[in-house]
């Protein structure tokens, strides 16, 4: 049976380098692929990934949440000049 296909590029030169290496017409290499990939089983769904989360309390008093992120900010700006400067 003759359809058209409109196949990318980078593919369309696999197929045809699958076809000069093997000395097959492109057609059968095609048709091969084809019957080769409908023969591979359906992939399962995978289940979703859950990413196990703890607590670690609560903060001591007179510890201020958004200064530790500005502070960890800070130690990572430090650490990136740093690399700068050893122009690594």
């Amino acid at each position: 049976m003759r359809t058209t296909l409109t196949i990318d590029d980078g593919l369309l030169r696999q197929l045809r380098q699958k076809a000069l290496d093997s000395g097959k017409p492109f057609k059968q290499v095609v048709n091969d692929t084809l019957l080769a990939g409908l023969a591979q089983p359906a992939p399962r769904p995978r289940q979703p990934y859950r990413c196990p989360t703890f607590s670690v309390g609560a903060l001591a008093p007179g510890v201020d949440f958004t200064k530790a992120n500005q502070l960890a900010a800070a130690l990572e700006d430090g650490a990136l000049m740093e690399k700068l400067r050893q122009g690594r």
